[in-house]
């Protein structure tokens, strides 16, 4: 018996049963705490399971069976040309309008199919951390200072962070750089660009059924955009039934189908867009269930990522809700006023604390900015408040979690470490200069 292992599972039992034994139940911070917890899941549950992670994860799932090893080494591995590599990576939240938790099954799936891990790395950050809507919503509500900052300070944290994690873990790249060098050059299955088509198809799905109101506003680009996104993405949903059957090769008769009970549900819920697009899923599940091959092989590495995944996320987004409140402004077991009161002037210790609170807090695609409002009125200063906006969108706990999953322990917390620090350095030259 491997007494070792039989050990820790004692302690987790125990662990659990001091907790259960002490939980301090007719406490009402403990009690709201709780409560927070259970209101940050429903809220994530309802506003990104559907939206965000379901698209990400055929996504995903697109890279890993569609994308060839050979072309995700060619622009992302160990021994592609460095400024390609860390151009397109650092460049790709300008496209996915991602957060930390959306962006975790795209960087797995790159990361398992051989990418460096240097330009995962940027990939990992940059994707929430540069949306480009959020830049200029940012700009526009909290000044253009502070917009402009997160700019430079989100692209060059995603290729420094990356070069330096590069770096650090150079003899291991060295030897997966070796190992590629050795593949045998393998032909395309298919042309590029039915593999670019279909990837540019979902990933245009996911940025416009996740495109948000602009606040103050119902006028120009932004707003006709989110005016528009379901009509928008109606004919990307058009252009998506017709890669399913031309480049992706599942059976006719399957998804015209789905296509007409989408159709047939948008017409009775019409005043809901959500139940068609939870139909266009069921049907795109059962048309890839019910074929062979590369489609079957599709569903089948969606799935893979989402067992991998979705536990871990559930689990970190409940004990983020319970240390640091939901969205609703419930607080968690640590009073938010705390926090506010921690992160005033431009102290040392002030941006230390906005950027590990950030990393460790989770914020949704754009909800970064009224909460950084609500604590710049607060008496935050403008030094934490750009610490915070470094490390909030791209780390969040239940991100460190899956992280932890993909490339282990010791790099999880040398990237968050890394994170956490550029913020801090970055914010107090920014709180000395405004």
């Amino acid at each position: 018996m491997n007494w070792k292992e039989e050990y820790k599972i004692f302690l987790w039992i125990l662990g659990f049963f001091l907790f259960a034994y002490f939980m301090p139940i007719e406490n009402a911070a403990f009690t709201g705490a709780i409560i927070a917890a259970f209101d940050l899941a429903k809220w994530y549950a309802q506003e990104h399971v559907l939206l965000c992670l379901i698209p990400a994860f055929f996504i995903a799932g697109t890279i890993a069976v569609f994308v060839s090893q050979a072309s995700v080494i060619k622009y992302f591995g160990a021994r592609a040309n460095k400024w390609i590599a860390y151009l397109v990576a650092a460049g790709s939240g300008t496209i996915l309008a991602v957060c930390s938790c959306t962006v975790l099954p795209l960087f797995s799936s790159i990361h398992k199919r051989g990418a460096g891990l240097g330009p995962a790395i940027a990939f990992l950050y940059s994707g929430p951390a540069i949306n480009i809507l959020a830049i200029i919503l940012t700009a526009r509500i909290l000044g253009i200072e502070l917009g402009i900052a997160r700019v430079i300070g989100a692209v060059s944290f995603s290729v420094i962070i990356g070069l330096i994690m590069s770096f650090i873990y150079r003899k291991e790249e060295n030897e997966k750089e070796n190992n590629q060098l050795a593949m045998p050059d393998v032909d395309e299955p298919r042309p590029i660009w039915q593999a670019a088509t279909h990837f540019f198809i979902l990933v245009a799905i996911l940025v416009f059924v996740n495109w948000g109101k602009p606040a103050d506003t119902s006028e120009g680009f932004w707003y006709f955009m989110f005016a528009n996104k379901w009509f928008i993405t109606s004919i990307f949903g058009i252009g998506f039934a017709l890669s399913m059957m031309y480049i992706i090769k599942v059976k006719k008769l399957y998804v015209i189908l789905g296509t007409m009970a989408v159709i047939i549900s948008a017409v009775f819920f019409y005043h809901n867009p959500i139940n068609p697009f939870i139909v266009a899923v069921i049907a795109t599940t059962l048309a890839l269930t019910y074929s062979k091959d590369e489609p079957n092989q599709w569903l089948g590495e969606t799935w893979g990522f989402t067992k991998q995944i979705m536990p871990l996320l559930a689990a970190g987004v409940l004990v983020a809700g319970f240390l640091l409140g939901s969205q609703n402004n419930d607080n968690g077991i640590i009073p938010n006023e705390w926090i506010a009161d921690l992160v005033g002037g431009n102290s040392l210790f002030s941006n230390f604390f906005a950027s590990i609170t950030g990393a460790f807090m989770y914020f949704a695609t754009l909800t970064e900015i009224p909460i950084l409002q609500g604590l710049i009125n607060s008496g935050m200063g403008k030094g934490p408040a750009l610490a915070l906006l470094l490390a909030g969108p791209a780390l969040s706990l239940p991100n460190m979690l899956v992280i932890r999953g993909v490339i282990g322990t010791q790099k999880t917390v040398v990237y968050v470490s890394l994170v956490v620090a550029m913020a801090t350095i970055s914010g107090l030259i920014y709180g000395s200069l405004f």
